[in-house]
């Protein structure tokens, strides 16, 4: 009888001991303070579920805070100065409107199959000087689309 008694003891202190920091278990830790608890007996009728909200949760402000906390130590990359729009290269072109066999097609899928067919056209010449179809900072797609979104 002591030793139920000291070992539901144990796992109330090792619980409340757990979830002092609660933002610190991850579901592994708390699986076995369930397990533990379970078999001392001290889980007063709760479910897993029930049991996982109330010791092993944090609470929305703890977790707003710790994210802040860990956005604000992360070093900020300055991707807006590396990344610069990508100019079409001297001697790329582009169609100026939807070729005619795509006006069936939705206008995204038409652009899309006109630029498509702009870029093996500029391929073949060999004019791409570099410019691929989807690149970093906008390829030969992303250039070709917004030309003819702004020409409809």
């Amino acid at each position: 009888m002591f030793s139920l008694k000291l070992a539901a003891l144990t796992v109330t202190a090792l619980v409340a001991w757990n979830t002092a920091p609660a933002s610190a278990l991850t579901m592994k830790e708390c699986g076995e303070t369930y397990r533990a608890a379970k078999e001392g007996g001290t889980l007063n009728g709760m479910d897993w579920a029930a049991f996982r909200k109330e010791k092993c949760a944090t609470s929305a402000a703890e977790g707003v805070s710790a994210d802040t906390v860990k956005t604000a130590e992360q070093p900020k990359k300055e991707t807006s100065a590396a990344v610069a729009p990508t100019v079409a290269p001297a001697g790329v072109t582009f169609p100026t409107n939807l070729a005619a066999e795509f006006k069936t097609e939705k206008p995204a899928k038409a652009r899309m199959k006109t630029c498509l067919q702009g870029y093996h056209d500029n391929k073949e010449a060999g004019t791409l000087n570099g410019l691929r179809w989807i690149q970093k900072g906008g390829g030969y797609y992303s250039l070709c689309n917004a030309r003819l979104k702004a020409e409809s």
